[in-house]
């Protein structure tokens, strides 16, 4: 993958995020999401090698379009600026646990575990962490776990837990996240190095345990 190629690209969208720009470079546009595709394309397999509950799916199956639905914000523009890939098994639809990549200019991350998900998937996640505290809490407490993603991050956590939980549960607060998300940030630099792959893979490897508990508890 063309790293700096492709950030460039985004780079220049987000100034330019018109209809009228992106018509003028439409061509510069299919050759680095084609880049992108392939990148992803030779990810999955990999994946597949540590977790085999993704199932046989495609780069295509996974990517989100650069088309913005503008239906109901404030903000017009059409364009999305990055490119992002979600692989799970259903794709990048369903509330399954996968793995997600995002390439933008200065914000580019990975990031694995489930983004507000149904309310299904999310009381069987609490039900089992409830359950299984500790192996929980020794995938988050992982020393790997902590230096790539610091720690859990659930965005809008609640101020009071779920009420179906008793109040004297030691470990509460662990069941107030609204989303289960474990983040590894990447600069441009990391983007536009050689062996980028190798590293992508390595960084979503460490997110499967957070992933196969998901996964577990959804399937109970």
């Amino acid at each position: 993958m063309n790293g700096k190629k492709i950030l460039d690209f985004l780079k220049a969208l987000a100034a330019n995020n018109n209809r009228e720009w992106f018509q003028a470079h439409k061509a510069l546009y299919d050759e680095v999401r084609h880049d992108f595709e392939n990148m992803v394309n030779k990810v999955i397999p990999e994946i597949y090698k540590f977790d085999q509950g993704i199932g046989l799916v495609t780069a295509k199956d996974c990517m989100f379009r650069i088309y913005r639905d503008i239906r109901f914000t404030n903000d017009k523009t059409p364009y999305k600026t990055n490119f992002g890939a979600f692989i799970s098994r259903t794709g990048r639809r369903g509330s399954n646990p996968g793995y997600y990549i995002h390439i933008e200019y200065g914000e580019s991350l990975l990031a694995g575990g489930v983004y507000l998900p149904s309310p299904e998937v999310l009381k069987a996640t609490r039900n089992e962490i409830y359950f299984n505290v500790d192996e929980f809490k020794s995938i988050i407490h992982d020393k790997t776990f902590i230096r790539l993603f610091s720690e859990l991050d659930g965005f809008d956590k609640m101020k009071k837990a779920p009420r179906e939980f008793p109040v004297d549960f030691s470990d509460l607060d662990l069941l107030k996240y609204r989303s289960l998300l474990a983040v590894h940030n990447m600069t441009n630099a990391l983007v536009e190095a050689e062996g980028y792959i190798p590293y992508i893979v390595d960084v979503l490897k460490a997110m499967y345990p957070l992933n196969a508990f998901i996964t577990r508890a959804i399937e109970r």
